[in-house]
């Protein structure tokens, strides 16, 4: 049987925007109730433009941390992100940046610290995919802007921001069901979610004596400009519609994964990957 049609075909230009999706994401505006959990922290969070990363920064705010938005060159959802944190009553820190540039990831952290005086979250969620049919079809240069961006930056920046990290910090890094289950048309990007993975399980080791709190979150479809921006409409029509749940998830649903894992009450919990996934089971 097809799948169901869960989106109408619609197609952007990468990396997209929020105002051209349809229907609009929800990121929690309207639902999130913050509790303070996370009050007089500073967070960085890359990719924070827009979907998971704008979820997540809304969500921060409102439980009490300043936040430094990284995101690319979308402007105008960057600026809504910030709109969104100062209506929380928290700082905004804007940072545009092309992250498979080394230089750019050490003054996104540099820009943090003379922001902030320290860095007490980090969470690292930019990423760049593109679907291809074949690896044949997949251009060099995409293929290392793809490792550049999802995960040289990744480790660029926490090799940056640890030395400003204090006992008690954490750091959060977006992985992805194609960490464990990969999309052979996502060849490049589900390959980089597999090593963020490691990544990530590695560096709890590293970090532990330091204090330093390491965890992935692995989602499974979330319904985010870059899903028609790097996917051909026929596939944006049934986009979610393979999960146990039958839909796709919305950014607001990620964001309290990312709110425990950087309280303290996640104190002894680091080396992990958590699912998001509408019930498909990862390993």
């Amino acid at each position: 049987m097809p799948e169901e049609k869960q989106f109408p075909a619609q197609q952007q230009q990468p990396p997209g925007t929020e105002a051209q999706l349809t229907p609009k994401a929800d990121h929690g505006e309207t639902s999130y109730v913050g509790r303070g959990r996370l009050e007089g922290k500073a967070a960085v969070i890359t990719g924070a433009d827009s979907g998971i990363g704008r979820a997540v920064a809304l969500a921060y705010a409102r439980e009490g941390a300043d936040v430094l938005i990284g995101y690319l060159n979308e402007d105008e959802d960057a600026q809504e992100t910030a709109r969104l944190v100062t209506e929380a009553g928290r700082k905004a820190v804007l940072f545009p940046g092309d992250l498979s540039d080394r230089n750019v990831c050490r003054a996104l952290v540099d820009k943090a610290v003379q922001e902030f005086g320290r860095i007490d979250v980090l969470v690292n969620n930019a990423a760049y995919q593109m679907t291809h049919e074949s690896i044949e079809e997949i251009p060099d240069d995409e293929w290392e802007h793809t490792f550049a961006v999802n995960i040289s930056a990744m480790f660029y920046i926490c090799k940056a921001a640890v030395k400003h990290m204090k006992p008690g910090s954490a750091i959060i890094n977006t992985t992805s069901i194609n960490s464990d289950k990969p999309t052979p048309q996502l060849l490049a990007y589900a390959t980089t979610k597999g090593a963020i993975a490691n990544f990530t399980a590695g560096l709890a080791q590293l970090l532990a004596e330091k204090g330093i709190r390491v965890n992935s979150v692995a989602p499974g479809p979330i319904w985010t400009p870059l899903i028609p921006s790097t996917m051909p409409p026929e596939k944006v029509e049934s986009f979610g519609a393979e999960t146990p749940m039958k839909r796709a998830g919305q950014p607001k649903e990620l964001a309290p994964v990312y709110v425990m894992l950087a309280t303290d009450e996640a104190s002894y919990v680091s080396g992990a990957r958590i699912a998001v996934t509408g019930g498909t089971p990862i390993l």
